[in-house]
């Protein structure tokens, strides 16, 4: 509008077209556009500066005007609130929709501008609102989408586990945890974690099914055990709308920084427990906190102790613990199965047969028989799994879970005293499995087969068996047992000197 108050200013003192482009800068066409229009229009230029930037938008851009009271125009306005829900269908795209909107209006827009209309009004319905957050009000939570992972260390197995994320919207100070599950025992301890690390605050929930047993947009429903947690704390339980992600946008922008500062930095470590995963997430988590804002004074630890620290209310001297009580039978295996895992776990095998009670929490498991613990286990995940103590087990089971125990140093160390041939012979087998513990009965086997034939007699079956490409303990057994072993003491013949004959000239036969 001030473009064009200096073009009527110009026009007032008798400026060509030409001239007034110069002194403004403008172009000969853009002049002229707004000179017709000035000239066609019912004001004097006179008392053009008279009138306000509304009425003089009306006779510069009468286009706008005209083009909102078009027919064409308004037909396709009541359309777009029906086809921007038709969008939201599986399959529904906007070449699918242009396509019926000319069947039944062949006049109308053509494919460019009716998509142009229909942008224009979803960046209206889009609209977002500025949130404004009081210290220590809420505290927000989600689960990460991506999961991380541990290896099992014995078994080379992969477990996978959820992480949940919580965060303070005023200060960005956040929490994380990587947990066994996503199952409601399993988020209250999270939430503990959370809190004791925070200090205590009310907490808001986007409608996780572990919290929210029945969604609904004015009164959900939370599960009676996120209740109790709720009350032990003081703690007061709201829940975002259903489907309305925008309620928490904190949370979701913190699960992104937690991807960008957590997830990718570990992303190429390897972590053996879930423990270890999660004190390398807490490094990580504290790097993340001390980083300063980008448009922001101080970090996110400096704004959380200054300012929302004080406004935290204090935790209860005990956190809630949910602990369960089952009553099994002690099996043959000196083992009993945790159904909700379907992990064994292992008691003196004195109480084979007895009926014990299991007290267990998310991370504990204790077992008692007639009120006295007789067990006491840290409590796994791991499906089909077993936790075994050795004191647990009989004597005999004690001595094959040593030998068990034995690695491979030790077999290489016990076929030097036998010979080369051996230590060649074990340490290839040792190395014919991924996993050298699946060959460690063998070769306790070639051991006592040394201590039954002997040395001699084991060091000529080895290298007769190393010509082979099969090494196990039953090629060397069958060797001694058929006296193969025997023929390899023995020297073998000269196959280059010719055999004596009578009919075999020799050297005088020359002379």
């Amino acid at each position: 509008m001030q473009q064009l108050r200096l073009i009527i200013h110009h026009l007032q003192r008798g400026l060509s077209g030409r001239k007034i482009a110069l002194e403004l800068g403008l172009s000969r066409n853009t002049v002229k556009l707004y000179t017709d229009r000035i000239e066609k229009c019912s004001y004097p230029v006179n008392e053009l500066q008279k009138l306000d930037d509304r009425a003089l938008s009306v006779i510069a851009y009468p286009s706008l005007e005209k083009l909102a009271q078009a027919p064409r125009r308004c037909d396709l306005t009541t359309h777009i609130p029906d086809f921007l829900e038709d969008l939201k269908g599986t399959g529904v795209t906007r070449r699918l929709l242009w396509e019926e909107y000319k069947k039944e209006s062949p006049q109308g827009y053509e494919y460019t501008q009716f998509c142009e209309l229909l942008s224009r009004e979803q960046k209206l319905n889009n609209a977002t609102m500025h949130f404004e957050y009081q210290p220590g009000e809420l505290l927000l939570v989600d689960f990460a989408g991506d999961l991380l992972s541990y290896v099992d260390q014995s078994s080379g197995e992969v477990f996978t586990c959820p992480v949940l994320v919580c965060v303070l919207p005023f200060s960005g100070y956040s929490y994380a945890i990587a947990l066994a599950n996503a199952t409601l025992p399993q988020v209250v301890k999270g939430l503990n974690q959370c809190l004791t690390f925070l200090g205590g605050v009310p907490i808001k929930s986007d409608n996780m099914k572990q919290i929210v047993q029945k969604s609904c947009r004015y009164e959900p429903v939370f599960t009676e055990m996120i209740q109790q947690w709720a009350l032990h704390n003081s703690l007061t339980l709201l829940a975002a709308r259903v489907r309305k992600p925008k309620d928490k946008a904190p949370v979701e922008s913190e699960v992104k920084l937690v991807y960008q500062r957590v997830y990718a930095p570990i992303r190429k470590e390897i972590f053996f427990s879930l423990s270890e995963l999660n004190e390398a997430m807490l490094r990580r988590l504290a790097m993340h906190h001390e980083r300063a804002f980008q448009k922001k004074e101080a970090n996110r630890v400096t704004r959380f102790k200054e300012l929302e620290s004080p406004h935290l209310q204090a935790l209860p001297q005990e956190p809630y613990f949910m602990r369960h009580s089952a009553c099994y039978k002690v099996q043959k295996n000196y083992h009993i199965i945790l159904g909700e895992d379907w992990h064994q776990y292992s008691v003196p095998f004195s109480y084979i047969g007895k009926q014990v009670d299991v007290t267990y929490d998310t991370d504990v498991v204790e077992i008692f028989y007639q009120h006295k613990r007789i067990a006491l286990h840290t409590r796994s995940y791991k499906k089909n799994g077993y936790t075994t103590i050795a004191e647990h087990m009989p004597l005999g089971h004690q001595t094959y879970q040593e030998q068990k125990g034995w690695d491979a140093d030790y077999f290489l160390s016990q076929a030097a005293k036998t010979g080369i041939s051996t230590t060649l012979y074990i340490r290839t087998m040792l190395n014919s499995k991924r996993f050298t513990e699946q060959t460690y009965n063998a070769c306790l086997g070639l051991l006592r087969l040394a201590r039954s034939f002997g040395n001699e007699r084991m060091e000529a079956a080895c290298t007769r068996a190393l010509r082979g490409r099969t090494y196990n303990y039953r090629t060397i057994h069958n060797i001694l047992s058929m006296g193969l072993d025997k023929l390899e003491q023995q020297t073998a013949p000269d196959l280059f000197s010719l055999p004596a004959h009578d009919n075999l000239r020799g050297p005088n036969a020359f002379e």
